[in-house]
């Protein structure tokens, strides 16, 4: 399950993608302004044609294996950023954010995103290299994410109030201004430097980001033992995040069965990390701390065709189905 791929191309791919995302940032700095359609539609498109190109350059370099768990893992973790945007829609609404500035906001929140993620991935490799039962607490922990997916009782809104917390929290120990000064994150107010609900909102997203993380990192690692495809899975998921945002604007409500395909993804491959454990099963008291034969491995190319289905008839089904209210009319 292990891939081995040239340390130079590792190496080199990330530098690229690294550079992409400091050209996507510095274009932001340099032109903040409220993206229309279209120029959102372009840039989700590039970069969805920019994953599906390394996919194509994976299957050269290094097989179409590992092309196909990093498109598994693209996907997954494409889908798992989408459920992030609605969080990300509580925040800018609560917190009053000017539309103009929200497009710092996000890149902001992707790149403490990415810097999350990229040590969970480190955490996470080294206990898979070094404690293989691992895995039996990633699935267990990922079908437990399902059922809360499935059946939120409020989720967005348990985000929120740990939202209102850390705000209450930074009330308290820093000077906080009531209104925003352009994107600035430090302002004078009567000749004393103050903080504006900027630093409120950057903090809220920070928090979304980590608790995403920490459901994100073991689905991916269902998928891939390899932490470079892992990381490129997230990066490339995230790069498109920030267009995808305001492409899909007020349709993020209307994906109301969206839920419903991600926490079937999230069982799917819960179940795939338990089939796993069990197959290279290490601990004494299940069958004498021998392998489990009986345990099927699911390919990585099923996974793939059980992501792509999930997601797609989640969608299709949310825009659809019409609402209750809606039949009633």
């Amino acid at each position: 399950m292990e891939l081995q791929l040239d340390p130079v191309f590792q190496t080199v791919a990330l530098a690229v993608l690294v550079l992409i995302l400091a050209a996507d940032l510095l274009i932001i700095l340099a032109r903040p302004h409220i993206p229309s359609p279209r120029e959102s539609a372009l840039w989700v498109v590039f970069y969805v044609v920019l994953a599906l190109a390394f996919a194509g350059i994976l299957v050269v370099v290094a097989g179409g294996e590992v092309a196909g768990q990093f498109v598994a893992g693209w996907l997954t973790e494409y889908s798992l950023s989408i459920d992030n945007l609605f969080v990300f829609v509580l925040i800018m609404s609560q917190f009053s954010v000017p539309r103009r500035y929200q497009q710092q906001v996000l890149m902001v929140g992707i790149i403490i995103s990415l810097v999350l993620r990229a040590v969970f991935i480190l955490v996470g490799a080294t206990i898979i290299e070094n404690f293989s039962p691992i895995f039996y607490v990633f699935g267990a922990f990922l079908i437990y994410t399902a059922i809360r997916q499935a059946f939120p009782g409020g989720d967005h809104e348990d985000d929120t109030q740990r939202e209102n917390l850390i705000v209450r929290m930074l009330r308290r120990v820093l000077p906080i201004t009531d209104s925003y000064d352009g994107q600035k994150l430090l302002t004078r107010v009567e000749g004393k430097r103050v903080f504006t609900p900027m630093i409120i909102v950057f903090a809220a997203i920070g928090v979304t980001d980590l608790l995403f993380a920490i459901d994100s990192i073991p689905a991916i690692f269902g998928i891939t033992e390899s932490p470079f495809i892992v990381f490129t899975a997230n990066l490339f998921a995230l790069m498109g995040l920030r267009q995808l945002y305001f492409l899909l604007g007020d349709l993020l409500e209307r994906l109301r069965f969206l839920h419903y395909g991600i926490a079937f993804i999230l069982a799917f491959i819960g179940v795939k990390l338990i089939l796993h454990a069990l197959h290279v099963n290490e601990l004494s008291f299940l069958n004498g701390g021998e392998p489990i034969e009986w345990a099927p491995e699911i390919s990585t190319w099923i996974s793939l065709a059980v992501i792509v289905v999930s997601m797609a008839v989640a969608t299709i089904a949310s825009l659809t189905i019409p609402k209750k209210a809606d039949a009633k009319d």
